[in-house]
């Protein structure tokens, strides 16, 4: 399997990787896209709000992939914000590699006590993916997306 080729790290995104980071995607399929902000637009977003975390996932050197979260330990409180895989990276097991990593990252973090997240319900989408990681409904919708918390 890929996955076992590869180890997959979280880094900074620096003024050198970031246009690599958001060309990643244009490699989704026109339905991905409307599900994910493009990682240009998380970026931008992220250097304006001090709760966001953020960080390009790697397959060993080449880059796959975007995650943000909001981070706020004044309040405990960890939402996943975005989460992408460039679409030739995708059913490799990066995004759960990624997201274990995330998931470790915010069990550090003061007063962490689950991380949230949400999805837009549609074929194709990642619900199955966020329940095997264990993330749970919350009986929540938010903008047409259907919240999910992991107790961590």
């Amino acid at each position: 399997m890929a996955e076992d080729k590869h180890v997959i790290s979280l880094r900074e995104i620096t003024f050198e990787t970031v246009r690599e980071i958001c060309n990643l995607s244009d490699t989704l399929s026109d339905p991905q896209q409307k599900m994910v902000a493009p990682n240009a637009i998380s970026i931008a977003q992220a250097h304006f709000h001090d709760k966001a975390w953020f960080r390009a996932i790697y397959a060993g050197e080449e880059p796959v992939g975007f995650v943000m979260i909001y981070d706020d330990p004044n309040k405990g409180d960890y939402f996943l914000w975005r989460l992408m895989i460039a679409g030739p990276h995708q059913g490799k097991g990066f995004g759960r590699h990624a997201m274990r990593q995330v998931i470790e990252y915010v069990r550090s973090r003061p007063g962490a006590e689950s991380l949230g997240a949400s999805y837009v319900p549609t074929e194709g989408g990642p619900k199955d993916f966020y329940h095997k990681l264990g993330f749970e409904p919350t009986g929540e919708i938010d903008h047409g997306e259907v919240v999910v918390k992991l107790s961590l």
